[in-house]
C-alpha cells in the first residue's frame, strides 16, 4: 500500500431554500396581505485543521462532501431553517487547490483553523418581501441560489520539528517508538514504514514533534523507490536526524549508505540539504565493546563528519536520552535565528 499525501475530492455546498408565496387568510381579518417567508441559507463546506491526523488516506474512499440545502419559507412570515455548515477535518500542513483554476484556496497549518471551500446558497425571498405601496398583493418570490460546487486537490506536507531520514530498515521506526508514544510498524524488512508517523518527544518539561519518514533509496530524488513524494515532507521540519545502521543486516556499507542519502538530499533541494542535522549511529549494541569506539571513529572519519553524532541503540534505549536533549537544543537554536 502506498502512502497517500495527495487526493482530490468534490465539495458541494447546499442550495438556499425557496421563498414562499402565501397570503394571510384569517376569519374576521379582511384584505389579509402577503405573508410568505424567506427560505433558509444553504450549508457551506469548511475544511478544519486537526492535530493527530497525518494521512489523506480517508479521502481515497470518501470523495464527495455535500452540505445540506436550506428549507423553503412558509406562510405566516415563517422563515425556512438554514442548513448546518459541514466541517471536514484534514491534517495540518494540507494545501487546498481548486482543480479547475489551479488557484490555491488556502493552507491549513494550525489546529482548529478553518478554511471555506464552498459557500452555501443564499436564501430565496418570500412574497412578503415584495410588498409596496403600489403592489399590495405581490405574487413574486425568488428561489434560493445554488451553493458552490468545486473539485479540489489536497496536498499534504508533514509538519514536524525533527524529520528522521535514513536507509530502509535503519531503525527509524524503532527509535521513534523508543523515545515517543508513537507506535509505527517495526519489522526486519525494508519499507516497513509506508505512512509517515508523528510522535511527541519529551525533553524534560519541554517537548517536540518528530516525524518518521519512509526510508530512501539511491535516485529517490528522481522518483526511485518511494521517491520524492516523501522527500518533500522533510522540507517542513526545522531540523533533521540522519539515522545510520552501523551494522546493516544486508551486508551493505554504512559509509556508502550515508553518502547516498546525503547525495539525494542535495539533488532534491539545496535548502533541504542545508538544514541543521545530527547523526544517530544506531545498533551499537551489536558491536563488541572493545571494537565499538574504533568502528564509530572510522565511520565518522570516512564520511568526513565534524558535527554532533550520537551513538544509540533504538532497541534498548542506549544513548537515546542524550540524543533527545541534543535534538531539543538544536531545535531551539534554529528557533532563535
Amino acid at each position: 500500500m502506498k502512502f497517500v499525501d495527495s487526493a482530490s475530492v468534490v465539495v458541494e455546498a447546499g442550495k438556499g431554500g425557496a421563498g414562499c408565496l402565501s397570503f394571510r387568510r384569517e376569519k374576521y381579518i379582511p384584505d389579509g396581505g402577503p405573508d410568505g417567508g424567506d427560505g433558509g441559507d444553504g450549508g457551506s463546506v469548511y475544511f478544519r485543521g486537526q492535530e493527530g491526523l497525518n494521512t489523506l488516506s480517508e479521502f481515497r474512499y470518501n470523495r464527495l462532501y455535500r452540505a445540506k440545502n436550506g428549507l423553503p419559507g412558509m406562510g405566516r412570515d415563517r422563515r425556512g431553517k438554514s442548513a448546518d455548515d459541514l466541517y471536514v477535518e484534514i491534517p495540518l500542513g494540507t494545501k487546498v487547490i481548486d482543480l479547475a483554476t489551479d488557484e490555491v484556496i488556502g493552507e491549513i497549518t494550525i489546529h482548529d483553523q478553518i478554511l471555506l471551500v464552498a459557500k452555501g446558497g443564499f436564501h430565496g425571498l418570500g412574497n412578503a418581501r415584495f410588498k409596496s405601496s403600489v403592489n399590495r398583493a405581490p405574487r413574486q418570490t425568488s428561489p434560493g441560489t445554488p451553493g458552490e460546487s468545486r473539485e479540489v486537490a489536497l496536498e499534504l506536507n508533514i509538519m514536524a520539528d525533527v524529520g528522521l531520514l535514513g536507509m530502509p530498515n535503519a531503525g527509524k521506526s524503532s527509535l521513534i517508538r523508543q523515545i515517543s508514544g508513537a507506535r509505527p510498524k517495526v519489522a526486519d524488512y525494508p519499507f516497513t514504514t509506508l505512512h509517515p508517523s508523528l510522535g511527541v518527544v519529551k525533553a524534560g518539561s519541554n517537548h517536540f514533534v518528530m516525524a518518521d519518514i519512509p526510508g530512501l533509496l539511491e535516485k529517490a530524488s528522481e522518483g526511485v523507490g518511494l521517491g520524492f513524494e516523501f522527500l518533500k515532507h522533510l522540507s517542513r521540519a526545522r531540523a533533521l536526524l540522519h539515522v545510520v545502521d552501523i551494522l546493516p543486516s544486508d551486508g551493505s556499507n554504512p559509509v556508502n549508505n550515508y553518502l547516498t542519502i546525503e547525495s539525494e538530499l542535495k539533488k532534491f533541494d539545496d535548502e533541504l540539504f542545508k538544514k541543521p542535522r545530527y547523526i544517530a549511529i544506531n545498533k551499537i549494541d551489536l558491536i563488541d565493546d572493545k571494537e565499538r569506539n574504533k568502528t564509530i571513529k572510522d565511520f565518522l572519519k570516512k564520511i568526513k563528519y565534524k558535527g554532533n553524532a550520537f551513538n544509540i541503540s533504538a532497541l534498548n534505549g542506549m544513548g537515546c536520552k542524550s540524543l533527545v536533549f541534543g535534538l531539543y537544543e538544536l531545535i531551539e537554536q534554529k528557533n532563535e535565528k
